[in-house]
């Protein structure tokens, strides 16, 4: 196989490096397979993306090396990939604004993935607009895990559909879940986060042996910590179908409120799915996720 080679992408040309390149040396799982993931995931996925400063994390060397978060677009990236100069408050770099890659279409997709972006991350809210969506991160802290985040996230969903909102389940692709909720996109993010922090207090004090909403990681073996701050601007989530940085490669997937419920009693095996599962689960269930591109409701501003 080439080193390098020119393809076209709907009708841009892409250049692709190193494709036999092992990125996960545990599966065998290459830049091609990588590559191939995101180009036959991209009509779920892109959707999600469209319109949302992208922050990646690279890996060049794959899993077993070094791996960086990149929010500004690289040097050398092509001509045709939309970028959005955007502020960014207490930069760590000490800058004021940064050049974000925002993936809306194929070409910018198979791009990011060929120079080793394996994670993709976005924030709740897309350029120019105020957040529509509310998540809550479900953040394990062992021995708990999977299951007991399916319990915890049965409960989340009842308290927020006491308000009206509506909640879609998803693997982290790591330890944990997340929860999406499509909001009304009309409330600033201290609105959204400041409710999300007030369910999550409120759950942890009707289930205090199980979950706690505070940060302070001493306070987390075997609870489950509802992570409210998720809501927070500047804050980023792993992106629904991304695939996450372990030593076998694993995907945020999309779940049905029948698979948690059966995962939190223990009736199936809750476990982190593969990018050939979820490849499997979206062509026989389409996106279980495709009300999160709709707005929903406002949240209760107290």
């Amino acid at each position: 196989m080439p080193s390098r080679m020119l393809v076209e992408v709907d009708g841009r040309e892409v250049e692709l490096s190193n494709l036999d390149k092992v990125l996960y040396p545990s599966a065998g799982f290459t830049k091609a397979e990588v590559i191939d993931y995101y180009t036959r995931v991209a009509p779920a996925l892109l959707p999600h993306l469209r319109g949302r400063p992208l922050t990646r994390i690279r890996y060049p060397n794959g899993v077993a090396g070094q791996g960086f978060f990149e929010k500004n677009a690289p040097s050398g990236k092509p001509g045709w990939v939309r970028t959005e100069t955007l502020p960014v408050p207490n930069s760590t770099h000490g800058r004021e604004t940064i050049d974000f890659v925002v993936v809306d279409d194929l070409p910018t997709l198979v791009w990011i993935a060929n120079i080793a972006s394996l994670e993709l991350h976005t924030p709740q809210w897309r350029i120019g607009a105020d957040p529509d969506l509310l998540v809550v991160d479900l953040d394990p802290g062992e021995p708990a895990g999977l299951r007991e985040c399916a319990a915890v996230a049965v409960l989340v969903r009842d308290r927020l559909g006491d308000d009206g909102i509506a909640c879609y389940p998803k693997t982290s692709g790591k330890k944990g879940m997340q929860l999406c909720c499509p909001v009304a996109g009309t409330q600033n993010s201290e609105i959204i986060s400041g409710y999300a922090k007030r369910v999550a207090e409120e759950l942890a004090r009707t289930v205090p042996g199980g979950i706690t909403a505070k940060m302070a990681k001493q306070l987390r073996p075997g609870k489950i910590f509802i992570d409210w701050s998720q809501n927070a601007a500047f804050k980023t989530t792993v992106a629904p179908y991304s695939l996450r940085a372990l030593s076998l490669p694993t995907a945020s997937a999309p779940l049905s409120w029948g698979e948690v419920e059966s995962f939190a009693i223990g009736s199936a095996t809750a476990h982190q799915l593969s990018p050939s599962e979820v490849l499997a689960r979206l062509e026989s269930d389409g996106d279980l996720l495709a009300a999160l591109l709709s707005p929903g409701p406002e949240v209760p501003a107290r």
